[in-house]
């Protein structure tokens, strides 16, 4: 059995934008994240130190987690998408390791919501609870489970309403 990887995270940096394509591209089935990812880059939802990657002891980048500007009826809000690690690398906490960066990069802004459209084994374990349950929805048909919401500040409520994705999403 290997040893633990020591993750070390940080923001990304234009050396990384090639790498982090290759990333997305090889942990997803297309390449649309991928060129989600370069899309979001380009557009105003896209909020600088808040796309990060995680790096192993000898200097390989092999995770990366972004979030971008959407709106819950109006109300600013994150979305987190894609979460995206090399295959070799996965299930080591290189993902986990960039979504809790985020998070806390995002609670130092002051942000609050937090929405994810993932796998609902994952994501709860970050504190990730469906979102229909606090009155947001997706403004497409997901599986209720699969919708997530996370209040970074449990003192703050969270917006209610339909959850406004930037333009690169497509929705």
């Amino acid at each position: 059995m290997n040893a633990p990887i020591t993750w070390t995270v940080r923001p990304e940096t234009r050396a990384d934008v090639p790498v982090i394509h290759a990333i997305t591209a090889a942990a997803f089935e297309t390449p649309m994240e991928a060129d989600l990812v370069d899309a979001l880059r380009a557009d105003p939802a896209w909020i600088e130190g808040l796309s990060v990657v995680a790096v192993t002891p000898d200097g390989t980048v092999a995770g990366h987690a972004l979030l971008t500007r959407c709106h819950i009826d109006g109300v600013p809000a994150l979305c987190l998408a894609p979460v995206s690690v090399l295959p070799e690398f996965q299930k080591t906490g290189a993902g986990s390791a960039c979504v809790r960066a985020l998070l806390e990069a995002a609670r130092e802004r002051g942000e609050n919501a937090v929405t994810v459209l993932g796998h609902p084994d994952y994501y709860p374990k970050f504190g990730f609870v469906r979102a229909s349950g606090h009155g947001i929805r997706p403004p497409m048909e997901v599986p209720d489970e699969a919708m997530m919401v996370l209040a970074l500040d449990p003192a703050r409520p969270l917006p209610q309403g339909t959850i406004e994705y930037a333009a690169p999403f497509g929705i």
